[in-house]
């Protein structure tokens, strides 16, 4: 849920308004995932190839997933959480090309920093309204029971402690930012000791992105809307805060993950967010057209799976084959 969205409350708690009927776009694919009956021995089930010896290969993978903490968002992480153990039991039996395991780590933040919203209702005679916002920029999160920022592959009941800190709640910023909290992750946490230690040189770094808005990551922490009673249309009249110039160029995103990691080659990353105005049984998604940009801008070494398919098992074992075929092509150190 977007800041347009709280302007948008805002004028209904005052002035009253229609229905708002989104597009619904019921053509969300393939039917029903069934993950429970993989055969995780066998890797062409999820379209590995068998393992080449000849090959260069990763044998470690960092994950960060950052999952949309606003208001609509508690449906999904519930169905996040109920599928990671299976996503937990493929990578624990994934090979790569070499026949070694993966050694990996999962660390958990959200969409969302700090923000105060002010909207101007001055043209209705109304004094302006606050909205103060909290998120943790890009800091991963620590709860239940983890003795760090992150879960390592040693962990004692790796899936419980993963599906319990991925439910981070509904409480964060409406204004989604997730491709900002990936530079904030990478650069500003790291710089001050909050997520040091997460990241490794020798390690595929595997980014999981979901979301049920556009990404509207801007470094101004301070957005000011201003309601025009004489608006065309009735009144209103705030533009939408999540256009324009004011959001990060997708290129700079790009720019700093690459350099954390030395080269694109070194990272990879899955996006599960709207690939149009659609809806599910989590509810409505908006269509994530800078998120798929995103997607298209890294290449290969990236996948985008819709959110509206009303269960992530899909999506999840797309951002696991994607990581893995990252891994089976991972560049060694020089």
């Amino acid at each position: 849920m977007k800041l347009s969205s709280l302007t948008f409350l805002a004028a209904l708690l005052m002035l009253g308004c229609g229905d708002d009927d989104r597009p619904i776009d019921r053509d969300s694919g393939a039917g029903p995932f069934d993950a429970n009956t993989l055969d995780v021995s066998r890797p062409d089930v999820l379209g590995f190839d068998a393992p080449d010896p000849g090959n260069e290969s990763c044998d470690k993978m960092d994950i960060l997933f950052i999952v949309d903490d606003s208001g609509s968002m508690g449906e999904e992480q519930a169905n996040l959480a109920s599928n990671f153990p299976r996503f937990v039991q493929v990578l624990d039996d994934f090979r790569n090309s070499a026949g070694r395991e993966i050694d990996y780590r999962l660390g958990v933040t959200t969409t969302g920093a700090d923000h105060v919203t002010i909207i101007d209702f001055s043209g209705f005679g109304i004094p302006p309204m606050t909205i103060e916002e909290e998120g943790p920029a890009g800091e991963l999160q620590q709860g239940c029971g983890m003795t760090r920022k992150w879960i390592e592959r040693s962990d004692p009941d790796v899936s419980s402690t993963f599906s319990c800190v991925a439910e981070v709640g509904t409480g964060g910023s409406s204004t989604e930012m997730p491709l900002g909290m990936l530079e904030l992750a990478l650069t500003e946490r790291m710089a001050d000791g909050s997520n040091v230690g997460f990241l490794r040189d020798d390690a595929l770094l595997a980014v999981v992105i979901l979301t049920d808005e556009d990404d509207c990551s801007k470094d101004e922490r301070e957005t000011r809307l201003t309601l025009d009673p004489f608006a065309p249309g009735g009144p209103g009249g705030a533009a939408d805060e999540c256009s324009g110039d004011s959001l990060i160029p997708i290129s700079r995103v790009l720019a700093t993950v690459d350099a954390a990691k030395m080269e694109r080659g070194r990272w990879a990353a899955a996006v599960i967010a709207g690939p149009t105005d659609c809806e599910s049984a989590f509810g409505s998604a908006a269509s994530a057209d800078r998120l798929q940009d995103f997607v298209s801008q890294v290449g290969d070494n990236a996948t985008f799976s819709s959110i509206c398919e009303g269960d992530l098992s899909s999506a999840l074992m797309d951002a696991l084959n994607t990581f893995e075929v990252a891994c089976q092509s991972f560049p060694p150190l020089i």
